[in-house]
């Protein structure tokens, strides 16, 4: 599999996450040092996987459950070496959110190690 490819599946993995309410698939996706860190309608927002992890847990019902339409466009993806950047643009919790996703790739796996997201709605 491309270094490209695999980072799709990640990303992939990491919209899931959200839109299924799985906890596990953050984690998955996240290397365990990984921040997630933006601006919301409360303010600066900063957590670790695990705090986000939980996080996505508690967003019952999902939004797959309620039927919502999956939305997850992958705007770029740039890689340099061991290390990556995704642009990615998807819908959560009836928000859309511009994400700015670091990758590094460790024992021939890529996780996210940072998230900067905006909300542009």
């Amino acid at each position: 599999m491309s270094d490209h490819t695999a980072i799709e599946a990640v990303i992939q993995i990491y919209f899931e996450s959200m839109f299924e309410s799985n906890g596990a698939k953050a984690r998955q996706a996240f290397h365990p040092n990984a921040k997630i860190t933006g601006y919301n309608h409360q303010g600066l927002q900063e957590m670790d996987v695990e705090t986000f992890a939980s996080f996505v847990n508690t967003q019952q019902p999902s939004a797959k459950a309620k039927g919502d339409a999956p939305r997850l466009d992958v705007i770029s993806i740039d890689i340099a070496g061991e290390t990556a950047v995704a642009r990615v643009r998807d819908d959560y919790l009836g928000l859309t959110f511009l994400d700015t996703l670091s990758f590094l790739k460790a024992n021939d796996s890529w996780t996210i190690y940072n998230k900067l997201f905006h909300v542009e709605t």
